[in-house]
C-alpha cells in the first residue's frame, strides 16, 4: 500500500520541481526612456518552445506602442514588431544559447514607455521524464492501491492548470495596470484643464466687476481712462 508519507514526499518533490520550472519563466515590468533600447537575455535549450508576451501599460502622454525584436545567439533576427501596443509570439528553439529580447523606444523623443513582459518556456518534458519511483523511493515489490502513473498524470494536470491560472492572472494584472495608467492620465489632464478654466473665469469676473464699478466711481483710475477715451472720441468725431 502506498503510504501517506510517500505521497507527501512525492508532492513536495513535485512542488520543488514546479517552482524551478517557474523560475525559468521570468516576468518583468520595465520603464524604457525615450530614445533608448532595452535588451534582456535568456538562455534557451534546443527543442524547447518559448512564448513571449508583452504589453505597453503606460505611454506617458504619448501612444501605447513600442518596437520589439528577438535575436538568436547567432545574431539572427527572429521576430520584429514595429510600434505595437501588445503582442504574443511562440518560437521553437533551434539552437542553444542566450537569446536577446529587445524593446526599442528610440522613435519617441519625449515619452517613456512602461512595458510588462513574460517569457514562458515549455518545460513539460522535465516532469514527464522524471523517474517517480526512484525519487519517491518505491520498489516494484510495493503494492499500490493507486498506480504511480495515475498520480503522475494527476499532478501533471494540476501543474498545467496552475500554469494557465498564473498566466491568466498575469495578463489580467497587466491589463488592469494599463487601464489604471490611462485613467490616471485622463484624470490629470481633466484636472489641469479645469484649473485653467477656473482661473480664466475668475480673471474675467474680476475684470467685469472692476469695469462696472468704474462707471459709477468718479475717483477711479479706470473711470478717468473712460472719460479720456470718451473725450478723444468726441473730438475725433467733431473734427470729422
Amino acid at each position: 500500500m502506498l503510504s501517506k508519507f510517500n505521497l507527501l514526499f512525492a508532492f513536495l518533490v513535485f512542488w520543488t520541481k514546479m517552482h524551478v520550472a517557474h523560475s525559468k519563466s521570468p516576468e518583468m515590468t520595465v520603464s524604457i526612456d525615450p530614445g533608448v533600447e532595452e535588451c534582456f537575455f535568456h538562455n534557451l535549450k534546443f527543442g524547447s518552445s518559448v512564448d513571449i508576451e508583452y504589453q505597453v501599460i503606460d505611454g506617458g502622454q504619448g501612444e501605447l506602442d513600442i518596437n520589439f525584436n528577438l535575436w538568436s545567439p547567432s545574431s539572427r533576427l527572429i521576430v520584429a514588431d514595429f510600434k505595437k501596443s501588445e503582442n504574443t509570439h511562440r518560437h521553437t528553439v533551434q539552437e542553444d544559447g542566450d537569446y536577446k529580447f529587445c524593446w526599442d523606444n528610440s522613435f519617441s523623443s519625449y515619452n517613456s514607455k512602461t512595458v510588462f513582459f513574460e517569457i514562458l518556456v515549455d518545460t513539460d518534458g522535465e516532469l514527464d521524464d522524471w523517474n517517480w519511483d526512484e525519487e519517491v523511493g518505491l520498489t516494484a515489490e510495493d503494492v499500490y492501491e493507486i498506480k504511480v502513473q495515475d498520480i503522475q498524470e494527476a499532478i501533471n494536470r494540476v501543474h498545467s492548470h496552475l500554469t494557465k491560472v498564473r498566466h491568466t492572472q498575469d495578463q489580467i494584472r497587466a491589463h488592469e495596470a494599463r487601464d489604471r495608467n490611462v485613467a490616471e492620465s485622463i484624470f490629470s489632464m481633466v484636472n489641469n484643464w479645469s484649473m485653467i478654466q477656473i482661473i480664466v473665469m475668475l480673471a474675467v469676473g474680476a475684470v467685469q466687476v472692476i469695469m462696472v464699478r468704474s462707471l459709477f466711481d468718479d475717483s477711479s483710475r479706470v473711470h478717468k481712462l473712460w472719460k479720456k477715451a470718451e473725450m478723444q472720441a468726441s473730438s475725433y468725431m467733431h473734427f470729422n
